[in-house]
């Protein structure tokens, strides 16, 4: 049976994945980092956790958090980015310009693709640097 908790994946397979499909399994991967910094910095009531973790996993906070991520990334890293950027979504929600919700598309195949690699540490690595920034 699959540990679809702890996987590691080629970067054969990883690259046999579309795009979006990296986008979609990242945009968890990035939700859940966001909802374990926020339960493990305070005492906070679930509705202040639920509109903060909106706050952090929105595609305009997502591409800011692009522009401090990109400096710290591998030829390989930023390829990955790179893909989710590059893909072509057919809707951008009214909050987030087609720019901002193409960083955030990146920022996310880029976590999906390092998940299925099980690097862990450096999903970690990355989150924790850009925060601190």
């Amino acid at each position: 049976m699959e540990n679809y908790f702890d996987l590691n994946f080629t970067t054969q397979q990883v690259n046999a994945i579309s795009n979006l499909g990296l986008a979609h399994l990242g945009d968890c991967v990035f939700e859940i980092l966001c909802r374990a910094y926020l339960c493990t910095s305070g005492d906070k009531t679930v509705d202040k956790l639920h509109r903060d973790t909106i706050n952090m996993v929105k595609a305009t906070s997502q591409a800011k958090f692009a522009d401090k991520m990109l400096p710290m990334l591998t030829e390989e890293e930023l390829a990955f980015y790179r893909r989710g950027k590059n893909s072509h979504v057919h809707a951008v929600p009214r909050s987030a310009t087609p720019a901002e919700y193409a960083k955030a598309t990146g920022v996310e195949a880029l976590f999906g693709a390092l998940y299925l690699l099980g690097r862990k540490d450096r999903i970690n690595e990355i989150f924790k640097t850009v925060l601190e920034v």
